[in-house]
């Protein structure tokens, strides 16, 4: 996790931050994320039909369980500022949903400040440039514009 101090921020805009570590999506996770989502679609839940009934060639993680791992992904990878005392999801500013996710295929994030504005003392806006990448895809799964917020004491 690289510590950053507030005045070497802006020197970091536009740079690329971190790349995470590989992660396995697996039909596991797909359909417990199925279960907390009430979103039991069967591209996502049934291989076999996935097969017959689909262009993917089995089931896909859903395009929000691809999104939730930012959180997991840019862990040790994304900037902390020095002194944080929290740091907070903020949002998105877009997100596109590119390449479908097979299960048992890896992910990584590919992380770049965009842009870091104190919006009041000690509050500090990060907007990160993210893409999902899929292992052995020449397509990434998710591109988005990731806004955190961390507030120093």
């Amino acid at each position: 996790m690289p510590v950053i101090k507030k005045e070497d921020l802006a020197a970091a805009v536009g740079t690329e931050i971190g790349v995470s570590g590989w992660t396995e999506i697996s039909q596991e996770q797909i359909n417990t994320f199925a279960d907390v989502t009430d979103d039991h679609q069967f591209i996502h839940i049934d291989p076999e039909r996935a097969v017959r009934e689909t262009p993917f060639g089995g089931t896909i993680a859903h395009g929000f369980l691809t999104l939730s791992m930012l959180s997991s992904l840019a862990a040790g990878t994304t900037l902390v500022l020095e002194g944080i005392v929290m740091g907070i999801n903020y949002g998105f500013e877009k997100v596109r949903f590119l390449t479908p996710v097979r299960a048992g295929k890896r992910v990584r994030g590919r992380f770049t400040l965009a842009d870091a504005v104190e919006r009041n003392p000690g509050q500090w806006m990060l907007k990160y440039d993210v893409t999902v990448e899929i292992e052995g895809e020449d397509k990434p799964a998710l591109m988005a514009q990731w806004l955190t917020l961390q507030i120093v004491g």
